[in-house]
């Protein structure tokens, strides 16, 4: 598992090119882990490798999710930084990135509530399964359907606000900068 956070935390570097940016996406791992465990354990599964596995995948969902939110984020301020260097409106203020962490945070909200819908759809039948293989999958499901609620959670209400922080903090000390995440994000 420490590998696995290992590499995980790697490629979230490798996208947002930031280490604060990673550690805030990698937060939603914890909160994935803290609903996959609460589940496993009211249904009293053991961690067996089918568990183990639920929580690979359901890490690998949870990041994915939180490193799409940042992408709106950055991109809902980065509009912003861009339109003050080009002189088109004035300086980026702490109203700015509450107003971009909002936009972004909306865009992001649809998408995320239907992906943990569909996941969550297609995984709880096989809670109620009875076939051959149900007592491996019953195991490997169960995490993922625990992890995705706390980690929905945590994309939508814990990410944007350490984002808003982030940057207001950055504000203050005047490293506000546009994103250097992607350069298919410029307009």
């Amino acid at each position: 598992m420490p590998i696995v956070f290992l590499i995980i935390f790697v490629m979230i570097f490798l996208v947002t090119k930031d280490y604060a940016e990673a550690f805030v996406v990698m937060l939603s791992v914890p909160f994935a882990l803290i609903g996959g465990v609460y589940l496993i354990y009211v249904l009293g599964y053991n961690f067996s490798v089918a568990v183990w596995v639920g929580f690979i995948a359901l890490y690998g969902l949870a990041v994915e999710t939180g490193v799409v939110m940042v992408v709106y984020l950055h991109e809902a301020l980065d509009r912003r930084l861009r339109a003050a260097e080009k002189g088109s409106r004035g300086p980026v203020g702490f109203g700015d990135i509450t107003d971009a962490t909002i936009e972004g945070s909306v865009l992001r909200l649809r998408p995320k509530i239907m992906t943990v819908a569909t996941s969550l759809i297609a995984l709880i039948p096989i809670m109620w399964s009875t076939g051959v293989g149900a007592d491996v999958m019953k195991p490997l499901a169960a995490p993922m359907i625990g992890g995705l609620i706390t980690s929905a959670i945590h994309v939508l209400v814990v990410t944007p606000v350490l984002f808003s922080y982030m940057k207001e903090r950055a504000l203050r000390k005047g490293t506000l900068e546009v994103s250097k995440m992607a350069k298919w994000m410029r307009e």
